[in-house]
Parts: structure tokens; sequence; C-alpha cells
């Protein structure tokens, strides 16, 4: 059942992204992601500057001066969402929760799908496939998405990257743009990720969170592992824990760009309580130059 809040919350991230898409992401989002290939479209008479190679000799013989055909891009896309739902997401140190920019971040992408007419499905995931909604298009099914990424309550807690890039695999037959937006917090998905990306146009959307790199001087802080529950108390005054946690943050990070690096995908990342818009946009920019 929709409560009124929910109702709230979907509708203002439905006004603040689709302003944005219509803004900022209007061009750019056709531009990037291509269409499956060339259709035929009609025969014309041939102008001055044409390839000679798209000549239909058929009807030119018929007319007795050229003619060629004209072909449009197949632009029909399909866009999934692959979102990570474990306990280390509704984790926020600023103004948002890594869920809620998870959220945002599906509206956008979803909208600038439904203004270019293309399909847009979703797979929340934890340690398992938590739901699974097949790619449609309109308005109704992008709210619904927003909803589901913004309010549904996984199962389970930890995350299972592997599993869910071999359900992505599995279930989508077709080339598709998928976007798996994750802190990423796992191992083991090495091999499937260059497996999917290799079959898919595959984009990794890293969510993370200030705190989870510096910490301030707090003193003894106990702290709760959202997905397995363990808990430990942190002595935030000493250097050398401090420093720990960054050197630990910056050597998973810098392990996941060599991975990505490696598998030849992008990847763009965003932190919970900062711009979202600016990652999207540079992301954009650079893939757009690179056509």
């Amino acid at each position: 059942m929709l409560t009124k809040e929910l109702i709230k919350q979907v509708r203002q991230i439905e006004i603040r992204t689709r302003g944005l898409v219509n803004q900022v992401f209007s061009g750019e989002y056709h531009s990037v992601f291509k269409g499956r290939g060339m259709e035929f479209s009609e025969v014309r008479e041939y102008q001055f500057g044409d390839d000679i190679r798209n000549i239909d000799w058929n009807v030119t013989a018929r007319f007795g001066h050229p003619y060629i055909k004209v072909f449009e891009e197949e632009r029909e896309l399909t866009v999934m969402l692959m979102v990570d739902l474990s306990g280390s997401l509704v984790f926020g140190s600023v103004t948002k929760t890594k869920q809620r920019v998870a959220a945002e971040l599906s509206a956008i992408l979803a909208f600038s799908a439904l203004k270019n007419n293309d399909k847009v499905g979703l797979i929340l995931f934890t340690e398992k496939i938590e739901k699974f909604v097949p790619p449609r298009k309109g308005k109704t099914h992008v709210l619904r998405i927003i909803r589901e990424v913004l309010s549904f309550e996984p199962q389970g807690k930890t995350t299972n990257l592997k599993g869910a890039l071999e359900y992505m695999h599995n279930a989508i037959k077709k080339k598709s743009i998928a976007f798996l937006l994750s802190d990423f917090i796992d191992d083991g998905y090495e091999k499937i990720l260059g497996i999917v990306g290799k079959k898919h146009d595959l984009i990794g959307i890293v969510l993370d969170d200030i705190r989870e790199r510096e910490f301030p001087k707090m003193g003894l802080v106990k702290f709760t592992d959202a997905e397995t529950g363990n808990e430990r108390w942190i002595d935030t005054r000493s250097r050398k824990v401090r420093e720990s946690i960054v050197n630990s943050y910056e050597a998973k990070k810098q392990k996941r760009k060599s991975l990505f690096v490696a598998s030849r995908l992008d990847s763009i990342e965003v932190t919970a309580g900062d711009d979202i818009v600016k990652p999207l946009v540079r992301f954009f920019k650079l893939r757009e130059r690179r056509w």
C-alpha cells in the first residue's frame, strides 16, 4: 500500500529528475547510447553528395535515373537498472542514504529512456534476486521503478554482485544498456562482470558516503555492520585508526577501478550528499567525445 509520505517522496523525485532530464540530459542520452543498427526507411532520388554505395540499382534501372536507399537508426533500446539493496545502502551520513541516491539516479536514467521512447527494466538484489521488473515503456512504469527502488524492503542483507550479474546475463537476451548501482562492497564478481560487459553496454555506478573514507575525531564509537550485524568499537581519536580506514578505502577503490579498466567498462562515482548531476554530466560528455 502506498503511504502519503511515499507518494510525496516519489513525486519530489519525479519533479526534480524530470527537470534535470529536460534541462541537462535531453541530448546527451540520445547521442551517447546508439540504436541497435540501421534499418531501411525509404527510396528517394539521388542527390549530390549521397553515398553511391546506397544506390538501389533495381529502382534506378526502372526509372532511368539514380535512386538511393535511405536508412534510419533503429532507435529503440532497452535500459536495465540493476540496483543493490543490501544493508550497506541504508547508510547515509549527510542528507541522503545511498538508497535514496540510487532512487534519484534510477529516476534520471529512467526518464531519459522514457524521453527517447526506450524500455526500462529493473533488477533489485541483495545476496539474492529480490525483484525483477520486466522492461516496459511509459510514465506509469517509470514511476513504479522509482517507487520500488525507494521503498522496497528486501529480505536479504548482504551483497552478491556475481549472482545479480548472472541473473542479468540469463534473463536479458537482447543487447541492452545496463546500469549497475551499488557500493561494490563484495568480491568474486570479476569474471562475470567481463562476460556481461561483452554482451551488454554495462556501466557501473559506484555509490559511497564520505564517512566510509574518513572519520572526524569523535572518541570511542561503536560501529555496526549493516549487512552482517557485527559490532566493533573504534577509537576515532587515533590517527593510525583513521589512516587505516582511509588506506583500506583507497585500496578497495583502486582495485575496483582497475577491474573496470581491465574489463573495458565505464564507471561513475557518486557520493551521497554531494551533487549527483555533475558526475553524470561528466560521464555523458566524456562518452560523447569517444563516439
